[in-house]
């Protein structure tokens, strides 16, 4: 017989994880799933077919522990030793020596690749004030083919004086390259990470625009009762259907081009007049009332149905405005005057 887990203090970590997860859904939950690697893929999944049935008492507290943690602005330090006792509590001590091996492991063996995912115009800017030689080892080590979209990024005294250092570096050693990547480290992609660390507000809303309306509104409310300032700047950073109404009309137009019409009939189903008229203002009068005929032999559908529709095609809006093809106005922006 299955077990019933009424108690958060019964989960290990990786089980309370596990519940999070399934709880959060495919859609919800996407983003992290991405962020996993094979090991903890394998240790969730794991824990997932062994975890049972949970009660909602248990899944509301996981949640909002989880929502909590990550917007908490409380103050923590870091350092290689925490970072080793948090890998060996939450994996077995050879996984974790292997990880702790490959960070305090031979320079080099990483730092290249991740200024090779640096921006050409961020790494040129600070590659200006560095030595020409200096310059040459960086660009000889990273990928060839970012390394030509640095020196393009560059002026061209300074980036043919590179070319021509680099026609000529010898044998290095290992205490130069050392060097260098150590000053990398400490002096540019440490800056880099803290100056683009993201707000854990935007990461939870994200989240919560995946969620089906259910699901989303008991999670908000209950933020609302134990963090009430939080849960307003996640409201303000999310983007759910009804912000369409954003949109102006040729915007719209452009989105009802590349929506399937059987999934806008369905997302219209229940859809408050204001984003229903925005849609009907935008369309030629054969094509509105074709729509309407569509939703209306429609008859009954599931809300979970229309969610999912509704979703669609805000992650659709959200990527036609992220390739500039529509823009999308802020909620408290001015209205433009012509």
């Amino acid at each position: 017989m299955a077990k019933t887990v009424s108690m958060t203090s019964e989960l290990s970590g990786v089980e309370r994880a596990a519940v999070v997860m399934l709880a959060l859904g495919d859609e919800g939950g996407k983003l992290l799933w991405d962020s996993f690697d094979e090991d903890e893929l394998r240790e969730l999944t794991l824990a997932i077919s062994n975890l049972g049935s949970v009660t909602p008492d248990v899944v509301d507290n996981l949640l909002y522990e989880f929502v909590q943690s990550l917007s908490s602005t409380g103050s923590i330090t870091g350092s290689m030793d925490s970072a080793a006792r948090l890998l060996r509590s939450i994996m077995p001590r050879d996984k974790a020596a292997l990880i702790l091996e490959d960070i305090q492991g031979p320079a080099g063996r990483t730092m290249w690749e991740k200024l090779s995912n640096v921006d050409e115009r961020v790494l040129a800017n600070y590659l200006r004030t560095e030595h020409p030689q200096t310059i040459a080892v960086i660009l000889s080590r990273i990928n060839s083919e970012h390394s030509a979209r640095v020196l393009a990024a560059l002026a061209t005294p300074l980036s043919d004086d590179i070319i021509n250092r680099m026609l000529n570096l010898g044998p290095l050693q290992k205490e130069i390259v050392d060097e260098i990547e150590k000053a990398l480290r400490e002096e540019f992609i440490s800056d880099l990470s803290n100056e683009h660390e993201r707000d854990p507000h935007e990461s939870i809303a994200e989240i919560f625009n995946h969620l089906d309306r259910q699901s989303e509104r008991r999670f908000l409310e209950n933020l609302e009762i134990k963090n009430p300032i939080a849960a307003d700047k996640i409201k303000s950073l999310m983007f759910v259907f009804e912000d369409l109404t954003r949109l102006n009309g040729t915007d719209v137009q452009v989105l009802i081009r590349h929506i399937d019409k059987s999934i806008l009939a369905l997302s219209l189903k229940g859809a408050n007049e204001s984003v229903t008229s925005l849609f009907f203002s935008n369309m030629s009068e054969r094509a509105s009332t074709l729509l309407r005929d569509d939703i209306d032999i429609m008859g009954p559908v599931r809300a979970r149905e229309v969610d999912k529709a509704q979703q669609k095609i805000v992650a659709l809006a959200k990527r036609l405005a992220d390739e500039g093809e529509i823009y999308i106005a802020e909620g408290d922006e001015d209205e433009v005057i012509y």
